[in-house]
Formats: C-alpha cells, sequence, structure tokens
C-alpha cells in the first residue's frame, strides 16, 4: 500500500484524514468494529482529522457557494409565490402567527387553525403539530415581522445541509465527489418542492438529520444526539426518524447508542402524542389522524400492522403514486440507498405516509419528503463506497484499493448530479427560468387593490391564497362555509381554492355575508371586500 494511501490523501495530495474502511485486508463499514462506534472511516482514534472544524477546511469557501446560491433560489421561489398571491394561508399564515406569538414572548396562537377547527382564537400551535423548534425563529421578527423572514429562513436551513452532507461524502469518496454530491442535493426535487410549497417545519429536518448522521459517522455521538434532540421538537412523529436511525446503529454494531436512540425517541413520541399534545388542545389523538384503518391510537396500529402484515405491504405500494414517489427519491440516488443499512431511518416515515388515508400525502407534489431527503443522501454514499468495498474484496484483478472505490464513487456522483440538475424542469425549482412565474396572474393586480382596502388590526376571513399577504397586519382567518362573525372578509368567487368545493360555493356565501349585514367595499376580477360595521 503506497504512503499516500496510509495517510489519507485526496486527488491533489492533499491531506484528507484517517485510513478509510476497505484499506486494510478486513474492510469495515462505519462503525462496525465495536460498540464505541470506532472504525477506519470514524472511530475516535481518527476523529481528530476528519471532524476538524468546519471553518478552518480549506473547501468551505465553494461549499458556502453552493450554499448561498441555494438559498438565494428558494428564497426567489418562495418570495415571488407570496408576492403573487400562489402562497397560502395554510400553511404560511399559520407559521407566521405561531412565530409571532414567540417573538412576542407569548403562547404560540394559530387563530386560523383554531377557528377552522373549531377551538377559538386561542388555539396554540402545539397542540396543531408539536413544532417548539420554530421558537428559535421569533428572534428574526424582532428584525421584520412578516412571512418574508420566514420563507428567508426557511431556505437557508434547507441549504445549511449541504454542508454537513458534503463533510460526510467527502470522507468516502473525496472532495471534488462530495462536492458533486452537494449539488444534487441542493437541486434536489425534495427541497424544492418544500422550498416552493409556502413555510412549514420541515426545513429543519435535512439540517439536523444531516448532523446527527455526520456527527456520529465520526465518532461524536454527544453532537448527533443533541442533533436528534432537535430533531424531536420537529414534530410530533420525529421519534420515528431517530428510532430509524437508532435500529441503524444498532445494525452497525453500536448497540448501546443503537438501544438508547431507539427507546428514548419512542418513548418521546409516546410521551408527545400521549401527553403534551392533549394538554394542548389536541384531544386524544390529534386533529390529523388518519389511520382509521388500523385503529384509533398509537397501540392499536402497532397491534394491527402485525396481525395484517401483508396488508400493510400492499397499502405501502396501492395506489400507484406511492410506487411513483418511491421512485422519484431512489432514482436520483442512482438506487445505491438501498445498500445501505441507514436508510432504515428514512422507512419508518415513509411508511407513515403510505400507510394513512390521506392522498397529499403519498406523493411528491408537497414538503413531505424533505423530511427524508438528506437520510436518502447520505445513506446512497454509503451505499456505492459498500458497493466498492465490497467490488474490492472480490479482487477481480482490475478493482483494487482506495483510489478505484473512489473512481466508482466519482462516476456515481456525477451520475446523481446531472440526473438532479435534470429533474429541475419538473419541480419547483424549474419556475425560476420561466418568465410568467415572475408575472403572476392576470387577477394579481386586483387582489392587491383588494388586500389595500383591509385596515391594520382588524380580523379578517382571507381567501386561502390572499392571507399571507394580510396577516402581517392583521388576524387572518381562513375564509371557508362556515362564518366566523369577522367584521371583514376577502373572498375570491371566480376561483377554487381550499378549502371550498367549488368557486360557486364562495358565491352563495358571500350572498349570505350580503344578507346577514355585510356591505361590499370592493369588486373586481372576481375579488370582493366584504364589512360589516
Amino acid at each position: 500500500m503506497s504512503a499516500g494511501i496510509v495517510s489519507g490523501t485526496d486527488e491533489t495530495g492533499k491531506p484528507e484524514g484517517p485510513r478509510e474502511p476497505g484499506d486494510s485486508a478486513e474492510p469495515s463499514g462505519p462503525g462496525e468494529s465495536g460498540e464505541s462506534g470506532e472504525s477506519g472511516t470514524a472511530g475516535e482514534a481518527g476523529a481528530g482529522e476528519t471532524s476538524r472544524r468546519w471553518w478552518n477546511r480549506p473547501h468551505l469557501p465553494p461549499l458556502l457557494a453552493i450554499a448561498v446560491v441555494a438559498a438565494a433560489a428558494y428564497s426567489v421561489l418562495g418570495l415571488v409565490k407570496l408576492a403573487t398571491f400562489r402562497a397560502s394561508t395554510f400553511d404560511l399564515v399559520i407559521f407566521d402567527q405561531a412565530v409571532r406569538g414567540y417573538a412576542g414572548f407569548g403562547p404560540p396562537l394559530e387563530p386560523s387553525v383554531g377557528m377552522y377547527y373549531g377551538q377559538g382564537m386561542d388555539f396554540i400551535q402545539l397542540a396543531d403539530h408539536f413544532s417548539p423548534i420554530v421558537a428559535l425563529l421569533a428572534p428574526l421578527y424582532w428584525i421584520h415581522d412578516g412571512p418574508e423572514t420566514l420563507i428567508i429562513a426557511q431556505a437557508v436551513l434547507l441549504a445549511l445541509a449541504v454542508i454537513p452532507i458534503w463533510h460526510y461524502a467527502e470522507r468516502r469518496l473525496g472532495a471534488r465527489s462530495a462536492y458533486l454530491v452537494a449539488v444534487a442535493y441542493a437541486v434536489s426535487w425534495p427541497v424544492a418542492q418544500a422550498a416552493g410549497f409556502d413555510v412549514h417545519e420541515a426545513a429543519f429536518a435535512p439540517l439536523l438529520s444531516a448532523i446527527m448522521i455526520e456527527r456520529s459517522d465520526v465518532g461524536r455521538m454527544p453532537a448527533a444526539a443533541l442533533a436528534a434532540f432537535g430533531l424531536l421538537l420537529v414534530k410530533e412523529d420525529m421519534g420515528l426518524l431517530v428510532a430509524g436511525f437508532g435500529v441503524y446503529l444498532l445494525l452497525t454494531r453500536r448497540r448501546l447508542y443503537g438501544a438508547a436512540f431507539v427507546l428514548f425517541s419512542l418513548g418521546a413520541m409516546v410521551m408527545i402524542r400521549s401527553v403534551l399534545m392533549p394538554l394542548a388542545g389536541s384531544g386524544e389523538t390529534g386533529f390529523h389522524w388518519a389511520y382509521g384503518r388500523w385503529g384509533q391510537t398509537l397501540g392499536e396500529v402497532a397491534l394491527g400492522l402485525a396481525r395484517d402484515p401483508l396488508g400493510a405491504l400492499w397499502q405501502f405500494v396501492s395506489p400507484e403514486v406511492k410506487v411513483d414517489t418511491l421512485a422519484l427519491l431512489l432514482w436520483p440516488v442512482l438506487l445505491t440507498a438501498l445498500l445501505s443499512p441507514l436508510t432504515l431511518a428514512a422507512l419508518p416515515l415513509v411508511a407513515e405516509r403510505f400507510l394513512a388515508d390521506r392522498p397529499q400525502w403519498w406523493g411528491p407534489e408537497h414538503h413531505y419528503n424533505a423530511f427524508v431527503v438528506a437520510i436518502l443522501f447520505c445513506a446512497a454514499v454509503d451505499g456505492v463506497d459498500r458497493l466498492g468495498r465490497w467490488l474490492g474484496v472480490r479482487d477481480r484483478g482490475w478493482f483494487r484499493g482506495r483510489e478505484a472505490r473512489r473512481e466508482l464513487g466519482s462516476h456515481w456522483a456525477v451520475g446523481v448530479c446531472l440526473i438532479g440538475i435534470t429533474l429541475i424542469p419538473r419541480f419547483a425549482l424549474g419556475n425560476l427560468v420561466e418568465w410568467s412565474f415572475y408575472e403572476g396572474d392576470p387577477h394579481v393586480a386586483a387582489a392587491r387593490e383588494a388586500v389595500a382596502e383591509v385596515p391594520d388590526g382588524v380580523v379578517v376571513e382571507a381567501v386561502n391564497h390572499v392571507g399571507p399577504a394580510l396577516t402581517s397586519r392583521t388576524t387572518v382567518l381562513l375564509w371557508g362555509a362556515t362564518a366566523y362573525g369577522s367584521p371583514w372578509i376577502v373572498a375570491d368567487v371566480d376561483r377554487w381554492t381550499f378549502p371550498f368545493p367549488s368557486h360557486d360555493v364562495q358565491r352563495q356565501r358571500v350572498e349570505q355575508a350580503l344578507r346577514e349585514g355585510y356591505r361590499k367595499v370592493y369588486e373586481r376580477d372576481g375579488y370582493v371586500v366584504l364589512h360589516r360595521p
């Protein structure tokens, strides 16, 4: 073995870190050499080099450049949709109201959700989804109080995940390949869809899950555990993700840590769903329970799945949209995620969606896939590295040593980067190169005039796509089939919008409001503003 391989150098001859798995006669996977997680890749003994402070790395400037460009693209995507009335009350206004509550050192009230569920104006966000981590965004509202702040913050959070993903890939594939992996993540469709659909707690998941994986890979388990704890504060079901990661640790012979991750995360999830959320006002099963076929509680669901595993397997792949989503998740990484046990960390969250009876959870349209995208990229990197080591062990005379494995990894990285780029036009980032995206629909001018008719500080029932334009200066409720008696109403009777089954129902609601004493103060291009003195 050459001196360069022993010391660990990249293609330029610069030091990269400790010897990787597979350089010895008996290669082993990351963390597979014992209870402590020590291995040729990232054990405590070799962590000094691989876990060098990120800001001292010579690769940090170009890596930050990737993150900055990505954050700028995500921000433009969200801000343009907000400015052209394509954002929505559900969910941008929801998070704006919650963060504004935290910023004012009060409870995270969500009157829009509370009135929609019949729970009143004092409804607490933690009863809707357990996402206390969004309180970290509250100080940003002291700078600018409005949904634009949330859009930019989400863009930055999504983009920052390229840093731990790059470090994880660099140790296995080399710096050049890691850059390609970072770009592939930045243009990936799950991230694009999250950035293009309002603001959600999912923005925290890629960064925290990537940190959890990357830090555990170098034996820094306290940091990994801290990231895992942060994930538990993202949403009430994130215990499934952390438990899946614990199973991965168990399979890679880090049994003590694996057992701790599994037990703590599942216990925390039960506590959150069964105690904390009901205390906040969610009721026994919460407002988003979608597993009536399997049971009404977590325990009943677990028993139901155990009794009918074949039925669960069939529901996992039926209807066909679920298979399409799985293909879209795995194809951009050339299926190599299937070669890594790390994929088990993503499996529980995917199963949670596919076993539910909510069609909007099954497809690629919204933000749900952002919860697992960083895991799948790291798993794919681990998978191609394992493939290289397996081929090296077989030793066919043409595939030996670290350089050959990295050559395989470099070809794979080029492939995933190209696939990610080719998928851009199909998803939200493709809008950035279309001029019509920036112009918006012809009715935007009327929407702006309608919004201007509503004074500051009032309660207003606004149609779904108008609420975000009013939330920074009014208390917005969702205009729907139920009358809340608000003094102001903004309707759009020419277009269908959630939650109305048709725009005709909106017209009926407007006529009903006029009979109840409202008067019309504005009407143009379908937009109607009503006020009751």
